[in-house]
């Protein structure tokens, strides 16, 4: 019996938080089609869902994602035409990592193992990124004769740089988990059998914060680095005066004021 969508990409929801999970182990996660639908799908839900305070995307076996799998995709045109494979990675991968970067909750990571091409890029997409040691990030395209697809010359320059970026992209060599923090790729390498449970007390300490603050810092902190100072500061000023108008935002003066702990409802 064929796999499903939902066989092939596991959800659960604990404590706040929508767990999203890639399971094709034997194919170490490559992505296929279907897949890549319902990850978008379920960070749509996660948006929209104010339950929903943190979500956490990692996989099963030894690979987090080996990159794309085009099995399960629409048939290619007889005869390509111009335009075709710009409209296809426009609507495929391009489509799955700003799923990521627009999820209006933190997104983070848990890298249980290779992580490579459109796979690196899903995973650097996230907000928060935590990597088992055995982990590694590649950008193979170059290996392939390919550009770098799915945001990757979007993403990599301002997490490290033009110029480590183009050495990544250039020469496609494995960056193991240790380098990929050092670098600032990671922000923390834990030991394989330490991943899922250090994912989960990052995530539920973000799924008791105040929702709508963090999303609006998410937003934006990404749109800061494609903008100048006037119209960031701007954005700044806006933010703070929507936070300001949330039932969080009134306990978090309140909770100062009364000196006690808050306590964030995610509203």
């Amino acid at each position: 019996m064929p796999l499903t969508p939902e066989d092939e990409v596991l959800h659960r929801f604990e404590s706040g938080v929508s767990w999203i999970t890639l399971n094709r182990p034997e194919a170490m996660n490559a992505v296929t089609w279907d897949q890549r639908e319902r990850v978008i799908a379920l960070l749509a839900e996660a948006s929209a869902d104010p339950d929903v305070r943190a979500v956490v995307i990692t996989a099963t076996g030894k690979g987090f994602c080996a990159g794309a799998d085009l099995r399960g995709a629409p048939a290619a045109p007889a005869e390509r035409v111009a335009g075709d494979v710009a409209r296809m990675i426009r609507l495929g991968a391009q489509r799955l990592i700003t799923a990521v970067l627009d999820c209006e909750k933190p997104v983070l990571a848990a890298v249980n193992g290779t992580a490579a091409g459109i796979g690196a890029h899903l995973a650097l997409a996230c907000d928060l990124v935590i990597a088992a040691e055995p982990a590694r990030f590649i950008e193979v395209f170059v290996r392939r004769g390919l550009v770098p697809d799915g945001a990757g010359a979007y993403l990599l320059p301002r997490l490290l740089g033009p110029q480590k970026a183009k050495e990544l992209m250039f020469f496609g060599d494995a960056v193991p988990a240790a380098e990929a923090e050092r670098l600032g790729l990671v922000n923390k390498v834990v030991p394989a059998e330490a991943l899922e449970e250090t994912a989960r007390e990052w995530a539920e300490r973000l799924a008791q914060g105040p929702t709508r603050a963090l999303a609006l810092t998410k937003q934006l902190v990404n749109a800061s680095l494609d903008s100048d100072r006037a119209t960031a500061l701007a954005a700044e000023a806006t933010a703070q005066e929507l936070n300001m108008t949330t039932a969080d935002a009134n306990e978090g003066v309140a909770s100062f004021v009364e000196r006690r702990t808050p306590k964030y409802l995610g509203r």
